[in-house]
């Protein structure tokens, strides 16, 4: 096995035994490790592998907006939903153009959501199952959508389509 099979497999195997948070963490952990990796192939020049792995994230993105319980999450689905929809916009246009500051942003906003679901796991009990509006059959525990405040996600929005 090489390499990249070695670790898809750890992958595969801690993401099966993670708690909710922890599967939503990893989902994260993969967007950044796309991330990371196109800004590497738009700096040696690599537009296919660029636009692979921001492909990639996008996929998960559409994975984590799709598993929203806006039933039960209330106003953190909402602006998860709002998170999701202004990124995307922003992964579009940073795969489009191969822009290095639109990625850096990128990795900032899905860096500090990530910090704060890490946060919000280390506070549920041993044993407790959480209840969150990010994954399908766990519901209703507000997770950490103040990690990204929505103020900060208009701006950011508007930075980058008034250019």
């Amino acid at each position: 096995m090489n390499e990249h099979g070695v670790a898809f497999a750890y992958q595969q195997s801690s993401a099966r035994s993670a708690t909710p948070i922890g599967q939503v963490v990893a989902l994260y952990d993969t967007i950044l490790r796309d991330f990371r990796r196109a800004g590497d192939a738009a700096e040696s020049g690599e537009v296919e592998k660029r636009v692979f792995e921001m492909n990639h994230a996008l996929t998960v993105i559409a994975h984590l907006q799709s598993v929203l319980d806006h039933q039960r999450g209330g106003e953190a689905a909402r602006r998860l939903q709002r998170f999701y929809e202004v990124t995307h916009a922003l992964v579009l246009q940073a795969n489009a153009t191969g822009n290095r500051d639109t990625l850096s942003k990128l990795i900032e906003l899905y860096g500090s959501l990530r910090q704060a679901w890490q946060e919000a796991e280390a506070k549920v009990p041993a044993g407790a199952t959480p209840v969150i509006p990010a994954v399908p059959s766990v519901s209703n525990s507000a997770p950490p959508s103040a990690a990204v405040p929505e103020k900060e996600l208009v701006e950011v929005s508007r930075s980058n389509w008034s250019a």
